[in-house]
């Protein structure tokens, strides 16, 4: 009998993926404007770039185990106070944002540090101005809330999740339970973050089923502790590294006719 559903956050019910492309485009618009480079060709550049500092970090190790990856780093504060790893984070940022910009466009032939910290500080403001949920996130939450607990179990910094939250303030009354891993202490796949959830709940792994898009994190996770699980697949990804889901769907649309046949 299935008693709660929990919901991971991006790229499950906001489309995050979404977000972070249209800041991209954006932002490397005024690249074109200014210097003629071609966009896409940036954004790759940038992109690149930001994954490769951002694993030269001591903060990275951190930002893998609570869940934070580099495109939240190009945009999140980090303003947490609770885990000195996050007031690390808070002094790289500024820096980070900076260094990918200005090396993505010397990638390309421009070198202007000036223009490149100029791009690190308009990329966060176009991010903040492109929030998206998918267009089935509602019409799900609706069918659900009246006869499971909702959770939502998601991976970040709280600073940065909860800012996410506010730009979309109707998610927030569906869920009994918002748990942000960096405020937990440990991330999906870690099972504690799972174990906690039951023991909020006072439930058992039978009771509960994970809903998200992250194999490596969400189904994983889930599967280390015999909870079940639906992976939204929406881009016809392959099974990777043995992680095999309960149950697979293309559209957030097919979640409670599921939900429902398991209760």
């Amino acid at each position: 009998m299935i008693k709660a559903v929990v919901f991971d956050l991006d790229d499950t019910l906001l489309w995050d993926k979404k977000s972070v492309q249209e800041a991209f485009v954006a932002t490397c618009k005024a690249a074109q404007e200014k210097y003629g480079v071609n966009p896409e060709e940036l954004e790759e550049a940038v992109r690149k770039e930001a994954r490769e500092l951002y694993a030269s970090y001591e903060t990275f190790d951190f930002t893998q185990m609570i869940g934070i990856n580099p495109f939240e780093g190009l945009w999140g504060d980090f303003t947490d106070k609770i885990n000195v790893n996050f007031r690390k984070m808070k002094d790289i940022v500024p820096t980070y944002r900076k260094e990918a910009w200005t090396k993505g466009l010397k990638a390309l032939g421009v070198d202007d540090p000036a223009f490149g910290a100029e791009l690190g500080e308009l990329f966060p403001a176009n991010r903040r101005k492109s929030p998206f949920l998918y267009e089935d996130t509602f019409k799900v939450l609706d069918e659900l809330k009246d006869k499971y607990q909702l959770i939502l179990l998601t991976n970040g910094s709280p600073t940065l999740q909860n800012e996410k939250l506010d730009m979309t303030p109707e998610l927030v009354p569906y869920f009994d339970h918002i748990i942000v891993s960096g405020a937990f202490g440990r991330g999906k796949p870690d099972p504690a973050i799972f174990e906690h959830v039951l023991f909020l709940l006072s439930i058992n792994k039978d009771e509960a089923v994970m809903v998200g898009d992250n194999l490596h994190t969400d189904i994983l996770g889930s599967n280390r502790i015999g909870m079940r699980n639906v992976w939204i697949n929406r881009d016809g990804k392959d099974i990777v590294d043995d992680i095999h889901p309960t149950h697979e769907i293309k559209q957030l649309s097919e979640l409670p006719k599921l939900v429902n046949s398991l209760s």
